[in-house]
Parts: structure tokens; C-alpha cells; sequence
């Protein structure tokens, strides 16, 4: 019984890790907000103008609901292989906010100059200090999760060889 503890001890504290940098990234991100003024123009900066940072925003929420429910979760079941694709999904979909929201910080930060677009972290750099954080705290519940993918498919194949 006690080798059960200590096979489950590492998931445990990686599902928390994940869970810690999920909720950072969502409460950063969600509570970042600042207000400036250009040529005369008050603007806010905010989540909520930017559909990715909005994307970023729910994948994240949505991981930390998932991690936080699956933590009640007993550690044999038969929905192992279940949890191992949705850990997978959840891992995948992480990426993907990274990727969506980082294309738009790189574009607040240094602008676009083709397209006409200027900077705007040189206006906002409080919400855009808080959205690097954000993002960092995203990377590590993103390569947390891969860990806890990886070694779910560790555990998963140490298994198969053993039945057979």
C-alpha cells in the first residue's frame, strides 16, 4: 500500500504545480487592466479587447477547473487512458492560448510597421508587465502538464510490460 503513495506523490504534486500556474495565469491576466491617453485619445488596456487574451484567459480557467476536479480523482480507476488523452487535450490546448496570446503581446510590445501599427507597452507597461507574467506562469502549467503527460505514457507503458 505504501508503494501506491509513492507512485501517486509525483502526480499529485505536478497536478498542483499545474494547478497553481493555472489559476496565477488566470488571475493575472484576468485582473490586469490599465489606462492611458494617446494624442488625446484615453484608451484602457484590458483582456477583454483582445479575443486571444480572452482565449487565454478561458483555456486556462478551464484547466484549473479540470485539474482541480481531477485531483479528487481516486488513482486506480478505470478511467486512466481517459485522463491520460484528456491531460493531452488540456496540454494542447495551453500551447495554443501561449502561442495566441504571445503573437499579440509581440505586437503590443513592438508593433508592426508594415501594417501600421504602433507599440503600445511604452503607453501600458503596468498591463503589460502583468501579461508577461501571465504568460510565464502559462509556460510552466504548459510544460507541467507535458511532464504529467509524459510520465501518465511512463506509468502507462511500465504497465503493459508488466501484463505481459
Amino acid at each position: 500500500m505504501g508503494l501506491d503513495y509513492r507512485g501517486r506523490i509525483p502526480m499529485l504534486v505536478l497536478r498542483l504545480v499545474a494547478l497553481a500556474a493555472t489559476v496565477s495565469a488566470t488571475l493575472i491576466m484576468g485582473t490586469s487592466h490599465e489606462s492611458a491617453e494617446y494624442f488625446g485619445i484615453k484608451f484602457e488596456a484590458n483582456y477583454k479587447k483582445s479575443p486571444a487574451f480572452k482565449y487565454f484567459v478561458i483555456m486556462n480557467a478551464i484547466a484549473s477547473g479540470y485539474t482541480f476536479i481531477l485531483s479528487f480523482v481516486p488513482a486506480k480507476t478505470s478511467y486512466g487512458h481517459f485522463v491520460l488523452v484528456l491531460d493531452l487535450v488540456m496540454t494542447l490546448l495551453l500551447d495554443s492560448s501561449i502561442s495566441a496570446c504571445l503573437a499579440i503581446g509581440q505586437l503590443g510590445k513592438n508593433g508592426n510597421s508594415n501594417a501600421g501599427w504602433l507599440p503600445i507597452c511604452s503607453r501600458v507597461p503596468k498591463f503589460c508587465d502583468n501579461v508577461t507574467a501571465a504568460l510565464v506562469a502559462g509556460f510552466v502549467a504548459s510544460i507541467t502538464y507535458l511532464i504529467i503527460v509524459i510520465y501518465s505514457l511512463h506509468n502507462l507503458i511500465n504497465l503493459l510490460t508488466l501484463k505481459s
